[in-house]
């Protein structure tokens, strides 16, 4: 059974803060955040402009832990375990200048706007470079996004429109 990422969430939103660090959530947190019946999530995904902006220090004394790097992910844990995932990735500067600003308990989350969230999705879905049970959960993110919000079909390009076409009905 999975336990609460609440703790975590709220410790490292206080971090970020504290740090003045551009930031926002992403991924299946984001999702939870805009759904009404959102799906469950592992981690938290937060796309930060450079990995420089990652205030390391003050997250290690908050409790999170490094754990492992990559070319853009950044991978650390909070002192109960949830994964952690900051992503440098160019392609989300962006979002994270549009963020909305969500109240969540004593602290103002960051938030993938939910336009760039769709689009985001859209793109993870179609990377082949992804497991094939990731994109297929983005592709169901993203139809999940468009039955909550219907206007936002206006917002596809034509490429994601031939991309979507291609889902069974």
């Amino acid at each position: 059974m999975e336990q609460s990422k609440r703790p975590a969430l709220l410790g490292l939103a206080r971090v970020l803060r504290d740090a003045n660090v551009p930031y926002a959530i992403i991924g299946g947190v984001a999702l939870q955040v805009r759904q009404r019946n959102p799906r469950t999530t592992l981690d938290i995904d937060v796309a930060v402009l450079r990995r420089e902006t990652i205030p390391r220090e003050s997250l290690a004394a908050a409790g999170f832990r490094f754990h492992e790097r990559f070319e853009h992910p950044e991978n650390w844990h909070s002192s109960d375990g949830t994964p952690i995932q900051f992503s440098d990735d160019p392609m989300l500067a962006g979002a994270i200048a549009n963020a909305d600003e969500v109240a969540f308990e004593d602290v103002t989350l960051r938030v993938i706007r939910v336009v760039d969230l769709l689009h985001e999705k859209l793109r993870a879905g179609s990377d082949p470079a992804r497991r094939r049970s990731k994109r297929l959960q983005d592709m169901a993110d993203v139809e999940a996004l468009l039955e909550m919000e219907p206007g936002l079909a206006a917002e596809l390009t034509p490429a994601e429109k031939a991309l979507l076409s291609q889902l069974p009905q």
